[in-house]
């Protein structure tokens, strides 16, 4: 018989694991002393990632609730423009990752893979 735990273990299909659920505070413990400026990605956003395998770009504008047309449009360039901006063999520049980021409200650094 295990031994009862505070932790969880999410696995995928085929058994390997993904995420470990821990308590807040052994969270906060092994976390402390990080800057408060670290980048965060929701799980959602990764979920789609790389678990669905879609391109970060879209997997925040999915997140957000955005269609390409309002993020082009946000960003002053055509939808079809955009679409390739977030494509999988995309691999924008800083400037223009930082304008793609603009256009969704997150930080640049959340868009890196």
């Amino acid at each position: 018989m295990n031994a009862p735990t505070e932790h969880q273990i999410i696995k995928a299909p085929d058994g390997t694991p993904l995420y470990a659920l821990v308590p807040w505070e052994e969270y906060e413990e092994l976390f402390a002393g990080r800057p408060d400026d670290e980048v965060t990605i929701p799980h959602e956003v990764v979920v789609l990632h790389l678990e669905e395998g879609m391109p970060l770009i879209r997997a925040w504008r999915e997140h957000l609730g955005l269609s390409q047309r309002e993020v082009a449009r946000r960003m002053g360039v055509s939808q079809p423009a955009f679409a390739k901006m977030e494509g999988p063999e995309a691999r924008p520049r800083l400037a223009t990752l930082k304008k793609i980021a603009a256009a969704l409200g997150v930080e640049w650094e959340q868009l890196r893979p």
